[in-house]
């Protein structure tokens, strides 16, 4: 290439040179225009090869030395089993899970491969396919959808100041909060024990139906009315079939039969001049929609607008419109190891996977990034209210008739077989 280049210069300053001197006409009396012409194009095309060779050679270096340093990295750091404690609000994010082939579709995880490459946990050539590095998320939280607790397990360079690294190529609403070595075999999902779900809303979701929303800073939640919507809550403890809860789930699908521990509704406070309160529910494991359904369904009751029983009829054969919370409150707080840390928590080669060194971290990260982003959101788009005017549309004696819930399947259809919320 610079042979080239020479060749070009000499020839360019050589017609200047005979310019000058009068002299050009003499030294290229024996050659014509087309000639001239096909000569500089040979000399520009054997340059461009040049190029060509050239970048493929830099291209060549840096993928061996590239290769080189990841050999190396194996050998300077040891490649291992972790758990990741991960915060995140989700506004903004299609989920948790990664969406092969639709890259507008944003989700969390890849922000996280992304991040995980760029530290040098990862090989960049595994970001596509994760399954080389054993990675599993614990849920697969839905779009909107925030985490305080989630936990992801997967193969990684143990690198100096992991965390840190790794969160500097993260945005500021997604955080790794805490690192820990689990056995080879672990798998956050299949490990789980139980999740526990938060669900922030406004207290005005209680009123009346007959209330004035246009004020939803004014309204107070009664103690009674606090009372009774934990006494209904508390009518979900226990294993119910919860085909009615998702999308796709025939009432004999065993799948549907899920295992409730506890819900219940803490006592109200109030966040830029509105009261809110939050919802808290642990079970073994959620499917797509269930837990918003099941807030939908409770509001629906203590607005009037169905009977109590409509709860365990929903339980039943029979199909019953059940409506679906907004999905901006629901915050993935917690995922608990129970049994995986009865086993092995006590070895003497793994830790407990429990947070409690990471508790003050978790709470900040909250108070940063989640709770401001759901009472803000809120507050300007009132989707908790918005989504209450349709409550009168719903039809909750509806069995076969087409409900209002049924023209929402062809979104639901898209997340079929997502197991959480």
């Amino acid at each position: 290439m610079f042979k080239s280049r020479q060749l070009l210069i000499a020839l360019i300053n050589h017609r200047l040179k005979s310019e000058r001197n009068g002299g050009f006409l003499k030294s290229f009396c024996m050659m014509s225009e087309g000639s001239k012409d096909e000569q500089t194009a040979k000399l520009l095309k054997r340059a461009n090869e040049e190029d060509e060779n050239s970048a493929e050679k830099v291209h060549a270096t840096k993928r061996i030395k590239a290769e080189g340093e990841h050999a190396e990295d194996e050998k300077k750091y040891p490649k291992r089993k972790v758990a990741l404690l991960m915060g995140y609000c989700g506004k903004g994010y299609y989920g948790m899970q990664r969406n092969p082939g639709h890259s507008e579709f944003r989700t969390i995880e890849d922000e996280l491969v992304t991040a995980l490459i760029k530290s040098g946990c990862i090989p960049e050539n595994h970001g596509d396919d994760m399954k080389k590095m054993s990675f599993q998320r614990c849920a697969r939280t839905d779009k909107g959808v925030s985490a305080a607790g989630q936990v992801v397990s997967l193969k990684v360079w143990l690198i100096e100041n992991i965390i840190e690294k790794i969160n500097k190529h993260l945005p500021q609403q997604i955080r790794v909060l805490g690192l820990k070595r689990v056995t080879q075999s672990f798998n956050s999902k299949n490990n789980c024990s139980a999740r526990t779900y938060t669900y922030m809303l406004p207290t005005v979701a209680f009123s009346p139906k007959d209330y004035d929303t246009g004020n939803i800073s004014a309204f107070r939640l009664e103690p009674e009315t606090l009372q009774n919507v934990n006494r209904v809550f508390a009518f979900y403890k226990g294993t119910h079939n919860f085909h009615n809860f998702t999308s796709q789930k025939a009432p004999n699908d065993p799948s549907a039969r899920r295992y409730i521990i506890e819900m219940s509704c803490g006592e109200p406070f109030i966040r830029s001049n509105t009261e809110f309160a939050v919802i808290t529910v642990r079970g073994q494991s959620f499917m797509l929609h269930q837990i918003r359904k099941m807030i939908g369904l409770v509001i629906a009751v203590i607005k009037g607008y169905v009977n109590e029983e409509v709860i365990e009829r929903s339980w039943g054969q029979e199909k019953v419109d059940v409506p679906k919370a907004p999905g901006l409150g629901l915050v993935l707080e917690r995922v608990h190891f129970d049994r995986y840390n009865k086993r092995f928590g006590g070895d003497g080669l793994h830790e407990d996977l429990e947070w409690d060194s990471e508790e003050e971290e978790i709470k900040a990260f909250k108070e940063a990034q989640i709770h401001p982003t759901i009472v803000d959101t809120e507050c300007q788009e009132g989707s908790m209210v918005s989504w209450m005017s349709t409550l009168p549309i719903h039809n909750f004696q509806a069995t076969s008739a087409r409900t209002l819930d049924d023209k929402e399947q062809k979104q639901d259809n898209a997340d079929v077989g997502k197991d959480s919320d």
